[in-house]
């Protein structure tokens, strides 16, 4: 045994934190070396079925496996599940044949239907799209869904769905049909991927970076993902040790990854890889061990019992594991068909004789079973088969359907309580929400990457000051406000002093060419419907959980009502948002602005951040932009370009757990724009970002008003960090400087002049001194009279809710400039009578 060999081994009995290259070294362990990294891997799993409250008891998932379709766009060397059309009798199941699958494994005490198809086959095969159209569905994932409902509402059974690759806003449509999915990652090796004659190569959908994307993806939205390796398709344990690092560092830091399969490769006839060997049976124990003690006590590692003799599942436990996975009493493993599945009462005794219970659970693991994690549709299909003592499987319960549905009785069913009840008098919550830790992610994860970021950021962040190149930035800026480099914007970004002066004077200058000196606001009442939200944004200090105390919902008469009394007190706008409420039917954003407009036909409806957009497309089942129409037909007249915060999705996923990703919000923007819904656009700053981020962020924004011309303005959110988790836990800093909110409302001024005429700062975050501090450098207007201003002052604004026309006036006469109303989109406000905002 080598000295590595031996060091790694004892760091690992030690319970110390291993790193890649003693994983490698452990990865090769065979004899004594093997026997001791296994007792050590089944320590570490005894104490996480302590830590769940089930010591000794081992799962298995009883299940049917669907085979929806065998057609694939991949051509993985290995595979004998994927065929081609003329192999099949049908590119696809067709209902009847999926439900009679189901229902005969029902009756057999089933409670799993896994449905198992190929990667996008309409992509690659005529048939397969030619099948699809046939049968009304746009996509396979489209047909995986309206067969889960099916499946659901007949059979009773629990939809596990394996379709491969998806998007964010795939998981969203998928997420209220099936309490978990899966998708193996395989390996990380690109070299398997990009080399002519490796397993991966010409299968798109096994781009590593593609599948991790789908894993990350998966653990934002909350949805339990079950994900692997297969070992021994060529891979090194170099790449081996990668693969799974990448796991843990995902699983940790999403809590998304609810069990971890380690299958090892067994060579098929009739493929690419036959003459290859199957991967030895130690390398395979070696594999599972090092990835549980690398993962930890708390992620369930699982191996197919079906790859190995009966004897062998004793050596699985041995190594670590504490889940079999799916085992089918009705159904092949197509996947693996040549290998039939053990009896259940067999593996139950091999099991017995390790000195563990076999029991059985449902789908996804007893800690998913709750929201976030599971949808609340899906809540009557998983207690008809939960054993609530232990959050298993009842293992006597037969499915039996049951309805699946939106939510009963529309939007004015859900539970409401008056929105000033809900925070106290300085404009807190009077607790956390409930599922603190389940919505925001691990938060020591997080710390970790921050501080590395932040090393990053610090490098890239302040140029170096050199007087010659501010000075020539500067003369840039007056030159080409439009035109300047990276490097030159940034350079002004982070001026100081006399620079700063100089830049806000360039900026207000351009501000007076383009639109004058009049201070435009708008006479509007925001209504945040809703405070219930599970998108888990962690800066957001409003959202709370559906049962939590201070949870609330408007009714649509109470939202028709605010819209009126803001009517007859002279605004000509409300703005709509709320959080992305479990229970909200996707025909709730349609009735809410009609609920404004049969009170108020006249009222610009200013609603529904691209994140409200993406959910109701997903809940209505619409494209973006056929909801998009529908919800302009029902009244609406521009959008909130909110939801932006950074557009950078390293920054992203460090804010928010769940909202959607840069490219999602541009193409909702961007489809907004389209059909002829204009928006403004926004930016929130100064919590984990760093200036070269910003200096980015204008360059989206100005490239996607190059494309659609569609922003009515650029709106600037300095980050509210008092009661805001992220700063609470430690990993934001508290807000900008006022010398970062003078130099970014003015580098908006000018690197988007010539493209978005308004800028507009937030008299809520900056308050009165501020506001007039930016109005002197680039600002021309100071949003709106609010008159219900709630999410700031949630986060710990001390500026106030509302201000009043005479307010507003004073603000910009501080200023030295004269105020003027102004439509949503910067018109002139037709002449009512004359009424003061009280």
């Amino acid at each position: 045994m080598s000295t590595a060999m031996r060091r790694a081994l004892k760091r690992a009995a030690d319970g110390k934190t291993l790193d890649a290259t003693e994983a490698e070294v452990l990865l090769g362990a065979s004899g004594d070396a093997l026997t001791a990294l296994m007792a050590t891997a089944a320590r570490v799993r005894d104490q996480g079925l302590a830590d769940a409250g089930r010591p000794g008891v081992v799962t298995f998932s009883k299940k049917v496996f669907i085979p929806l379709t065998r057609l694939c766009r991949d051509r993985c060397h290995y595979c004998t599940f994927a065929t081609t059309p003329g192999r099949v009798h049908s590119p696809y199941l067709s209902p009847d044949e999926v439900l009679e699958i189901a229902r005969q494994g029902a009756a057999l005490g089933c409670k799993e239907a896994l449905f198992t198809l190929g990667d996008a086959p309409e992509d690659r095969w005529e048939a397969a799209r030619q099948w699809l159209e046939e049968a009304g569905y746009d996509s396979t994932l489209d047909y995986v869904r309206a067969m889960s409902i099916r499946v659901l509402e007949e059979t009773g059974l629990l939809p596990h769905l394996n379709p491969g690759v998806m998007s964010w806003q795939d998981l969203q449509r998928l997420k209220p049909v099936a309490p978990s999915m899966g998708m193996m990652l395989e390996t990380t090796s690109r070299r398997l991927f990009e080399e002519k004659g490796q397993p991966h190569f010409g299968s798109p959908d096994k781009d590593p970076a593609i599948r991790l994307r789908v894993l990350e993806d998966a653990g934002r939205s909350n949805v339990p993902f079950t994900t692997g390796l297969l070992i021994g398709i060529g891979e090194n344990l170099v790449e081996r040790a990668d693969s799974i690092f990448a796991l843990r560092r995902i699983a940790r830091q999403y809590n998304g990854i609810q069990e971890v399969i380690i299958q090892g490769f067994r060579v098929k006839p009739d493929t690419a890889m036959r003459n290859d060997a199957d991967v030895p049976l130690d390398e395979w124990l070696a594999a599972i061990a090092v990835t549980r003690v690398v993962l930890g006590p708390r992620v369930r590692v699982q191996a197919p019992p079906n790859l190995v003799d009966l004897a062998e599942c004793r050596l699985l436990l041995d190594a670590g594991i504490d889940d079999f996975g799916g085992v089918s009493p009705l159904t092949p493993d197509h996947v693996n068909p040549e290998r039939p599945w053990p009896q259940i009462d067999d593996l139950r005794a091999v099991t017995a004789a390790a000195g563990f219970e076999l029991r059985e659970r449902l789908t996804a693991h007893p800690e998913y079973l709750r929201e976030p994690w599971l949808d609340p549709r899906l809540i009557s299909h998983v207690e008809a088969l939960l054993d609530p003592a232990t959050g298993l499987a009842d293992e006597a319960a037969l499915p039996a359907g049951l309805p699946w549905q939106e939510p009963d009785g529309g939007w004015d069913s859900v539970g409401r309580t008056d929105l000033h009840t809900a925070i106290d008098t300085e404009g807190r919550r009077t607790e956390t929400r409930s599922d603190f830790d389940a919505a925001y992610g691990d938060w020591d994860v997080l710390r970790e990457d921050v501080e590395a970021r932040r090393a990053v950021d610090a490098a890239a962040g302040v140029p170096e000051r050199i007087e010659a190149d501010v000075k020539a930035a500067l003369a840039a800026a007056e030159r080409d406000p439009a035109g300047l480099s990276d490097a030159q914007a940034l350079t002004l970004m982070t001026s100081t002093g006399p620079a700063l002066d100089a830049l806000a004077g360039i900026a207000d200058e351009l501000r007076k060419a383009t639109v004058g000196d009049d201070v435009t606001y708008v006479v509007n009442r925001n209504i945040n419907f809703t405070n219930v939200c599970y998108t888990g944004c962690r800066f957001c200090a409003f959202a709370q959980r559906r049962t939590d105390a201070d949870a609330y919902s408007l009714s649509m008469d109470e939202v028709g009502q605010r819209a009126e009394e803001a009517w007859v007190i002279g605004a000509t706008e409300v703005c709509m948002q709320g959080g992305i409420h479990p229970d909200l039917p996707g025909t709730a954003y349609a009735d809410l602005v009609r609920a404004v407009k049969d009170r108020v036909p006249d009222m610009h409806v200013h609603a529904y951040s691209p994140m409200e957009i993406v959910n109701g497309s997903v809940r209505t089942g619409l494209s973006i932009e056929e909801f998009l129409i529908s919800v302009k037909e029902a009244g609406l007249d521009s959008v909130p370009g909110t939801a932006a915060e950074i557009l950078d999705d390293d920054v992203r996923w460090i804010l928010t757990k769940g909202k959607l990703p840069t490219a999602s919000w541009i193409e909702v923007i961007s489809t907004a724009h389209k059909v002829g819904l204009p928006s403004s656009s926004t930016m929130m700053y100064g919590h984990v970002d760093a200036p070269h981020h910003w200096v980015q962020h204008l360059r989206t924004i100005a490239a996607v008003q190059d494309r659609t011309g569609g922003f009515t303005e650029f709106v600037l959110l300095p980050f509210i960090h008092q009661n805001s988790p992220i700063y609470l836990a430690g990993v934001a800093r508290p807000g900008p400087t006022y010398d970062e909110n003078r130099a970014v409302h003015a580098m908006a001024r000018i690197m988007l002049h010539g493209r978005i005429d308004n800028i507009q700062c937030s008299w809520v975050k900056l308050g009165v001194d501020g506001c007039v501090a930016v109005l002197n450098g680039g600002v021309n207007d100071i949003g709106g009279t609010l008159m219900e201003e709630t999410i700031s002052r949630m986060a710990g604004s001390k500026h106030g809710s509302r201000k009043s026309i005479a307010e507003l006036t004073a603000m910009a006469t501080a200023a030295g400039r004269p105020a003027r109303q102004r439509t949503t989109t910067y018109g002139e406000v037709p002449s009512r009578p004359a009424l003061e905002l009280a």
